[in-house]
């Protein structure tokens, strides 16, 4: 074996592990928990437009009201 073939094996190795590292092997790895804190992210931002659109019907509603009972 080369010295090129035996350095070209052993970056192989090294690129394998930094793969299992990221992708996980048999656990999750940094991709699945990325996955997951964007997954909870999304999940808080959706209750956020949901809480705001909410609080804007009230809102006008109550301004509805209030010209409703000055007129």
């Amino acid at each position: 074996m080369t010295d090129f073939e035996a350095r070209v094996l052993t970056d192989l190795s090294v690129l394998k592990a930094q793969m299992d590292t990221v992708v996980g092997g048999l656990q999750p790895g940094r991709l699945a928990s990325l996955e997951h804190k964007v997954h909870a992210h999304e999940l808080y931002m959706q209750r956020t437009r949901g809480f705001a659109a909410a609080f804007g019907v009230v809102l006008t509603v109550i301004n509805i009201a209030i010209d409703a009972w000055r007129h």
